[in-house]
This record gives structure tokens, C-alpha cells and sequence, in this order.
């Protein structure tokens, strides 16, 4: 099995399946030109007949001509695509054609034959560097093309690493002792409908676009898909094995997944049992800031992946346009205009609860009427009524100002010293989790103990056991201080009123992360010989710059931050957040929600 020849027969079909359906036409009942019969050609003329492709409909070329029935100088393979019409040039084979396929050489293919084929006409120009017919002069000569070729600079490249590893990686897998025709378009087909599916955030930046979508422009999927290998290695596993040819048939399937993805790097123990959370009860979610195409394109994922019900909230016109504009599946997903005449009835409700709440803090009932008409009062208020389970706030404003309407109006719960934000660190060791990081400046003593026992609820809630350090410059005393004597004290009213917590501390970050080193040094601590997955700081200042600290230089994944303590789920993103960031938070706001439903 070669890469140019097979390899360039499942991919093309790939994309033919996908084209033929945009054009709207049958493959059985299709015209189709081959230009070229090397092995390429001849390997992707077998696999459309396979297809279903008529063969008496197929013509192929070769430098001298058509191969027709009254050529001798054809050898037996050609001899299998001889053809009895009273064609002979390319000119004239392609005169109402479907399809042409090049697998030849650059400029064959003029504009004035391009202008002879029938009605939405299929191009596939694959001659590399210079296909047989340019881009833009196929473009310009007809509006109702649909083209690829070999090349990375235009829309729809046929290219073989679509298909490799990945055919290969599925043969093996299953041991199979051959690779059939059942194989290869079962990879086709594959292909074909991952095209049709949205497509990842990275992908749309790897390739500088807002938002591809299935169209004349995207027939197949990019390179850099992170979902070729789990959706092409299945798909060739499975045809192994219904063929009989499978050595070693696949078992489960869920772990045969897993395995695919930890052997492109893609596993995430974390994320993987965050989404499965969230698929099991999804929650209504509150998107405050659905005017940006970031939410929006976040609100199309979690809605593709039935992770939540999100409802966008902001101009309706505005985000109406923005999702006609960029072609996002988000037409059954509910839209609340907060300014707009419908909801005037419900702002006068929410300012009354708001100046209930906020009457003798200074805030008039005119004052909490405008205080409502803003999406993030308003979003939260959604959420305190119960209309949602959840909200997301902060993409575009900064912390402070998304995260005062929540306080005021939901609040802290009633038990709570404060409120805290905690960001969990991804990395290949496992997660880690570090507070408080976006809330209080120089906690008390009280409230810091209020913040490890928040941290270590919210850990646990994904199903870890927290291992906690409190974090200092100094080492169990080692050096006196206001700071250190503070955290001396919260340890002691840990372990004295805690003490089923791993908690310990205060100490350094290199002691909380070295288990040998603090193993030796101080074998008391509570965290023995296990590694702290739980950190909390001092202060804001060390917090906040650890974790960016740990963003920026050593490209940590980081989900958050994860504001804790608050009576109902409200979260505030991190402003500027990427669209993979924001599906994080809007997983943990799910979660929340359940933690509080339950």
C-alpha cells in the first residue's frame, strides 16, 4: 500500500462524497474525467467505482490522449479504463462533465474547457506546485465550482497525512493481514463526515480563520484536526474486523479510544471525567457576554457536545448576526435581550430583589433599576430567581467589575468568611490546584482558614484527595515573620480542628513539591512522602503571579479561575479568555450547579 496512490484514493474520495452531496448530484449517475493513468489515477478511479461510480461513465487520459478503445500502444492496466465514446481530447472528454481529476500535469485544464463542464462542476487539480487549472482562475471562470488541490494555500488540499498514520494505526491495531478496498473507504467515509461536524478552536487558529465550516470551501478536514486519529483508526479497525481479516479483534471500545488519544498526547484524565459529569446533567448556563464570537463559538461546542444548555445573553440583532456571519449551529439556543422592551417586566422584578437586598447599602430603587439593565447584574439575578442554573461572567470586562454584581447579588454563602478564586494547573503529573488567586489581598487568619476548606471541597469535587501546602518563603518557622507567624496559626487550627485534612505547611514550594527533599528534612509533616497537589498562598500578590508565572513561561494548561464560596454558581472568566478556556468554565459551572442541585 502506497501513500501516493491509495492514500491519494481515500482522501480524494473523501472529499468527492462530501462535494457531490454540496452539489447536490448521485455518484452512480456522474460524470467523471481522469487526467492522468499513473498509479494514482488508477488507484483513485478503483476506489470510486467502489463507491458506486459507473465505470462506462468514467474517462481517463494519459499524455497522448484519451485510452480508447482504438489506441495500441495501451498495456493492460490502461486497458482496464478504455472507453468506446468518440471522444479523444481533453476537450472534448470534459464537455458536460462532473468531475475532473488531475493527477498530471500544471495548465492542462484551460478556463474555455473549464466553461464546457455541466453545473456545479467538481475540480480536483492536484498537480504539485502548479495544479492544471490555477485557484483563482478557476474561481474567477465559474462561481459554481467546487475545488481542491495539493496545496496548503487554498481551501480543500488533498492531502495524504489525513489519512496516514491513522489507516495504518487501525490495520495494526487489529492486526489485520490485509488492507482492503472495505478498509479504505471506511477512511473515506470517516473523512467525510468529520468534515461535517464544528470544527476546533485550534484549528481554526492554526489556519488563521474564524470559524471553517462544511461548504464548498471545507469538504474534508484540516491536517491538524486532533480528531483524525479517533475517528479514522475506528473507522479501518471496524471494517477489519467485519471482513473477517481482524487477528485481533477490538474488545471495548472506549478503551481502544483512550489509547489512541494518549498516543497523540491528547489524554486528559481531568477534562475526560469533567465532560462525562456535565453529559450526564447538563445545567442551563447564563453566557453574559454573547456579543463576542469567542462565547459564541464556546456556546456552539458545549451545545454540539451536549455539555450544557447555554443562553446568550446580550443585543439579540448583534448576536443574531454574528452567528449568521460566522455560520454557528446556534439556532435553537435561547437568546435574552436584558435592554430590550420584552424584558421590561422582568428588570422591575430583579431591581425590586436587588434594592431588598441592597437598600441600606446605599443603592436606590432607581439606582438598582440601572443597575439591572447591565448583563452581568442582570445575568447573575437570573440565576438568584432560578430561571438558570449558572452563570459566566468577565470575558470582557476585568474581575473586579464582574465579580461585584455576583456578590451583590447572590452573595457569599451564609457560613463563609469570603469568597475565593482557584485556578487548577494541568499538567502531565496530574492536576494542580492553587488558591487564592483572584479574590483577597492579605487574607486573615480566619478567612484563610476558609479558603483551604473551600479549595479542598472543590477539589475533591473531581474526585481527588487534596494533598494541601499553605505556601511561604520560609520552611515550618524557619524564618520570623508577621506572615509566617499568621500561617502558623491557621496550620494549628487546621490540624487541631481538621485533622482527617492533609494539610501542612507553612513551607516553600519546592519543599511542597519535592517529596524526597521534605521527606528528609521534615518527616512530621502530615503530607509524608505524597506530593502536594494543593497550594494555597499568602496573599493575592503571589498568587496571581505563580499562576501566570506558570501560564506564560511554562505553557501549564490552566482552567479558571474558579470562584468558590458563592451561595449559587456564579463563575468570572479570566478576560481575553480563548474559546477552549471559556468551554473549561462553562464545564465547571455545570458541575457546580450540580454540587448545589444535589
Amino acid at each position: 500500500m502506497h501513500d501516493d496512490q491509495h492514500g491519494t484514493a481515500i482522501i480524494t474520495a473523501a472529499g468527492l462524497l462530501n462535494a457531490l452531496e454540496l452539489a447536490g448530484k448521485r455518484i452512480q449517475d456522474i460524470k467523471i474525467v481522469v487526467n492522468g493513468a499513473g498509479a494514482a489515477s488508477v488507484s483513485c478511479t478503483k476506489l470510486y467505482v467502489k463507491l458506486g461510480a459507473n465505470p462506462d461513465n468514467i474517462i481517463m487520459l494519459d499524455s497522448k490522449g484519451v485510452l480508447h478503445k482504438d489506441r495500441t500502444d495501451l498495456n493492460p492496466i490502461k486497458k482496464q479504463f478504455v472507453t468506446d465514446k468518440p471522444v479523444h481530447t481533453l476537450e472534448d472528454a470534459v464537455k458536460g462533465a462532473d468531475v475532473f481529476l488531475g493527477l498530471s500535469i500544471g495548465g492542462v485544464l484551460k478556463k474555455e474547457m473549464l466553461l464546457t463542464m455541466a453545473d456545479n462542476p467538481i475540480v480536483f487539480a492536484l498537480a504539485n506546485p502548479t495544479p492544471e487549472i490555477g485557484y483563482e482562475e478557476a474561481m474567477e471562470t465559474r462561481d459554481d465550482i467546487i475545488m481542491a488541490t495539493g496545496r496548503s494555500d487554498y481551501p480543500n488540499q488533498i492531502n495524504n497525512v489525513l489519512g496516514f498514520p491513522y489507516i495504518f494505526r487501525g490495520a495494526l491495531d487489529v492486526r489485520a493481514s490485509e488492507i482492503n478496498d472495505e478498509m479504505k473507504l471506511a477512511a473515506s467515509k470517516a473523512l467525510a463526515e468529520l468534515a461535517k461536524e464544528p470544527v476546533p478552536e485550534e484549528v481554526n487558529i492554526a489556519f488563521a480563520v474564524q470559524n471553517l465550516k462544511f461548504g464548498r470551501e471545507y469538504i474534508i478536514p484540516k491536517p491538524t484536526d486532533p480528531r483524525l486519529i479517533e475517528r479514522v483508526a475506528p473507522a479501518v479497525a471496524k471494517a477489519a474486523m467485519e471482513t473477517g481479516i481482524a487477528k485481533k479483534p477490538v474488545e471495548d471500545w472506549k478503551k481502544y479510544l483512550e489509547e489512541l488519544r494518549r498516543r497523540m498526547g491528547l489524554s486528559n484524565k481531568l477534562r475526560r471525567q469533567m465532560k462525562a459529569t456535565c453529559i450526564r446533567t447538563p445545567k442551563k448556563v447564563v453566557l453574559a457576554d454573547a456579543q463576542d464570537y469567542k462565547m459564541l463559538k464556546a456556546a456552539e461546542i458545549v451545545v454540539n457536545e451536549k455539555l450544557a444548555i447555554p443562553v446568550l445573553l446580550g443585543d439579540e440583532e448583534t448576536i443574531r448576526r454574528m452567528i449568521g456571519e460566522n455560520e454557528l449551529e446556534l439556532g435553537n439556543v435561547e437568546i435574552i435581550d436584558n435592554k430590550s422592551e420584552r424584558e421590561k417586566d422582568r428588570r422591575q422584578q430583579f431591581a425590586k430583589i436587588l434594592y431588598e437586598k441592597r437598600k441600606r447599602k446605599g443603592v436606590t430603587m432607581t439606582a438598582a433599576m440601572d443597575m439591572v439593565s447591565h448583563r452581568n447584574y442582570f445575568a447573575t439575578m437570573l440565576v438568584e430567581t432560578g430561571y438558570a442554573d449558572a452563570t459566566l461572567l468577565g470575558l470582557t470586562r476585568n474581575y473586579p467589575d464582574s465579580i461585584i454584581p455576583a456578590l451583590h447579588t447572590i452573595g457569599r454563602r451564609e457560613n463563609n468568611k469570603t469568597v475565593s478564586g482557584m485556578y487548577i494547573i494541568n499538567t502531565k503529573e496530574g492536576p494542580f490546584f492553587l488558591s487564592d488567586c483572584t479574590v483577597n489581598m492579605d487574607p486573615s487568619t480566619e478567612e484563610l482558614v476558609d479558603i483551604i476548606l473551600q479549595t479542598a471541597e472543590e477539589v475533591r469535587r473531581f474526585m481527588i484527595e487534596p494533598r494541601i501546602a499553605l505556601l511561604s518563603y520560609s520552611n515550618f518557622g524557619s524564618v520570623k515573620s508577621v506572615v509566617n507567624e499568621k500561617l502558623m496559626k491557621v496550620i494549628e487550627i487546621m490540624h487541631r480542628d481538621y485533622p482527617d485534612l492533609i494539610v501542612d505547611g507553612e513551607m516553600q514550594a519546592s519543599m511542597a513539591l519535592d517529596t524526597d527533599l521534605r521527606h528528609e528534612l521534615f518527616p512530621f509533616t502530615k503530607l509524608k512522602d505524597m506530593k502536594a497537589n494543593t497550594l494555597i498562598f499568602p496573599n493575592l500578590s503571589s498568587a496571581n503571579i505563580a499562576h501566570k508565572l506558570l501560564m506564560e513561561i511554562a505553557k501549564a494548561e490552566a482552567i479558571g479561575p474558579v470562584l468558590n464560596g458563592m451561595k449559587k454558581p456564579v463563575h468570572v472568566l479570566r478576560i481575553g479568555s480563548s474559546v477552549k478556556e471559556i468551554v473549561d468554565m462553562i464545564m465547571v459551572a455545570v458541575m457546580d450547579a450540580q454540587k448545589k442541585k444535589e
